[in-house]
């Protein structure tokens, strides 16, 4: 009797354990280190800036950095009569000239152009740095209006002239 106890009890036991959820394999998992990405696409490097002597003389120079360095995503000659987008940037430089912060103070009005601002921001870092502005009188802003046709390429107001 005492034997059967004991075999009914192991028994329980196994069905007990057969009827548990089991936890499934965990999946062996490698891992591939991606190379970064860069937030901008570095483009042409353009010379060293010179340091601007006024802030006028910034807002023109930044413009003529902008376009070297963006070359072919710019357009030359006449601006179209129908633009598919016109946003407006403040860009605020660090003493160095680099890019402190970028705010947009006009959006184009087509939802469908809103992919310009990213692309004008784009072609401002791409363009830093702005030589050193630390001489000049703070706030060191400039402000630069980006003409993007269909095809969004752009032209710069400032240089427009």
């Amino acid at each position: 009797m005492h034997c059967i106890k004991r075999t009914g009890a192991a028994l329980a036991v196994a069905l007990l354990a057969a009827c548990a959820p089991t936890q499934p394999p965990a999946p062996t998992q490698v891992a591939v280190p991606l190379p970064p990405r860069p937030a901008v696409d570095p483009g042409p490097r353009a010379a060293p800036a010179a340091a601007p002597r006024s802030l006028a003389d910034l807002r023109v120079q930044a413009a003529l950095r902008i376009r070297s360095v963006n070359g072919d995503r710019c357009y030359d000659g006449v601006v179209p009569p129908l633009l598919l987008g016109i946003p407006v940037l403040e860009v605020e430089l660090n003493a160095d000239g680099s890019v402190k912060h970028i705010e947009v103070v006009r959006k184009p009005s087509n939802p469908t152009a809103y992919d310009t601002i990213k692309l004008a921001t784009d072609a401002v870092h791409r363009a830093a740095p702005y030589g050193d502005v630390s001489r000049l009188p703070k706030p060191w802003k400039f402000t630069e209006t980006f003409l993007f046709t269909d095809d969004r390429k752009f032209k710069l107001r400032t240089l427009d002239g």
